[in-house]
């Protein structure tokens, strides 16, 4: 299992919020590329990038740094928040990333992402953001009628190669990963899942272990990382023992 860590762009700064609110930030790096260094040296396998302003005003507003972060990696990089169009996952792809996510448009416009879907066969992610059961878009500031799984199977049908479960309201809360609802939502999909939200120990990440063969092959890990309540390079190490 990949143990992945987060990287949150706002302002082109590194930070975290609190259960999705632009209300409630931390600013944890005023070099998001320097964060990205640091969980690379300490040996994340992928990063996951979010633009954080994109995500709110529906376009990338935060490519510079985003580009900065593509030029130092040395592993793949995941990226999500603000995009809508071809275009912009282009940009991105060429610009280095391995993989785009894709969130409200995976929503809003099914036909962009079977689109997308084909242009780019295994590089297209989509971001199902739960909140009580319902799908969140519009960087989660607006709940859908639609349930999130509906959601995920429609993009699973339509092409998508990964599914990213964020349960917000665990979103860095660190209350811990909700085991229970992450393995319903594994078990009713034949795509891979990334599990997002909540983890704040390196319990989270054992309990975590055993829904590897139920489909969640990585979870991305935010504040805990930043707060320092889990070691990256002992998640990693507990996650390869497991493997073994």
């Amino acid at each position: 299992m990949l143990i992945i860590p987060a990287i949150d762009i706002r302002g082109g700064k590194c930070v975290r919020l609190f259960q999705g609110d632009y209300g409630k930030e931390t600013v944890y790096a005023e070099d998001p590329a320097e964060m990205a260094r640091r969980w690379i040296a300490q040996g994340a396998g992928l990063l996951h990038l979010v633009d954080l302003d994109g995500a709110r005003e529906g376009a990338p507003r935060n490519r510079e740094t985003i580009r900065r972060i593509l030029k130092v990696s040395s592993i793949p990089v995941q990226i999500g928040g603000g995009i809508r169009t071809l275009t912009d996952m282009e940009d991105y792809l060429s610009s280095g990333a391995s993989r785009v996510i894709l969130g409200t448009a995976a929503y809003a416009d099914p036909e962009f992402l079977a689109a997308a879907c084909r242009r780019w066969p295994g590089q297209i992610a989509v971001d199902i953001a739960v909140r009580s059961g319902k799908a969140a878009i519009s960087g989660w500031t607006r709940e859908t009628a639609m349930p999130a799984l509906e959601l995920a199977r429609n993009c699973e049908s339509l092409g998508a190669s990964w599914v990213i479960y964020t349960d917000i309201l665990r979103d860095g809360a660190q209350q811990g990963i909700n085991v229970e609802s992450t393995r319903v939502f594994a078990r009713a999909l034949r795509t891979p899942v990334f599990a997002s939200g909540g983890v704040s120990t390196i319990e989270d990440i054992v309990s975590l272990l055993p829904l590897e063969p139920e489909g969640v092959r990585g979870v991305i890990v935010g504040r805990a990382l930043y707060a320092g309540t889990l070691d990256l390079r002992e998640a990693i190490s507990r996650a390869e023992r497991n493997q073994g």
